[in-house]
């Protein structure tokens, strides 16, 4: 029987080829944790990232509205305190458009319209303040994220990162350890990928199946570091005689 193909088999060219897509790999993947950190912590109101923040992200915040959320949240660090309560007070007493003009307009002028002041912002962002009914919008309640953006950032994490599993699970399906191993930690992020996006969709509904993004999102990250870690080590440390 011919035997499969190994990294003790591959020439150096070879082998810093697969290295640096690995590291490459690596440290995106790093970079996308840093970047859920970022954009998830703090939206349950409190400091560091929680389940809490992870099921008000999707499920929403069902006793406040999509601002208040936004202000106790990523926004929180944009403008004090005292102002952001005046903010959070109009909101709850019912939005009125009179109020707003009066107390809340000059606010939002002086803190947010930077990124926030319709499409001639410096930095828009997307998301305009700039007059009572593009804010008044934003003040029904907060039911978290959209079904519309779900789909939009599911297709594409499915597409990408499903590619990016198949590349490094060809690099890694040469590495020397029992076959169901191998095996088992070349299927498990595709698994742990499709359950993690799933419960995306679940989390809407129920807000406890934030547990199971959590769990599923440890997984795909275990097993892909373990698959890059450990080719890594056989591609240049691990040795054995090739007529094993």
């Amino acid at each position: 029987m011919v035997r499969a193909r190994r990294f003790c088999d591959c020439d150096p060219s070879e082998k810093a080829l697969y290295s640096a897509f690995l590291m490459l790999v690596g440290i995106g993947y790093l970079m996308a944790l840093t970047y859920l950190y970022t954009g998830f912590q703090g939206l349950d109101g409190k400091p560091g990232l929680s389940v809490d923040d992870i099921a008000e992200n999707y499920y929403g915040n069902r006793s406040g509205t999509r601002l208040e959320a936004a202000l106790r949240g990523p926004m929180s660090p944009f403008i004090d305190i005292e102002k952001k309560r005046v903010i959070i007070s109009w909101l709850q007493s019912g939005a009125s458009k009179k109020s707003f003009e009066e107390n809340i307009y000059p606010i939002i002028e002086e803190n947010c319209f930077q990124c926030h002041g319709g499409a001639s912002a410096p930095n828009f962002v997307g998301v305009d303040l700039s007059n009572f009914d593009a804010v008044n919008k934003l003040a029904d309640v907060d039911t978290g994220v959209s079904l519309h953006s779900l789909m939009r950032v599911s297709h594409i994490h499915l597409f990408g990162i499903g590619l990016v599993l198949l590349a490094v699970g060809m690099i890694f399906r040469r590495v020397e350890m029992r076959e169901w191993l191998k095996t088992s930690l070349i299927l498990l992020p595709f698994i742990s990928i499709f359950i993690d996006i799933l419960a995306w969709f679940v989390t809407k509904w129920d807000p406890v199946f934030a547990y199971s993004i959590v769990i599923t999102g440890g997984l795909l990250g275990a097993s892909l570091s373990a698959q890059i870690l450990i080719s890594l080590y056989q591609i240049w440390f691990f040795r054995r005689q090739r007529n094993t």
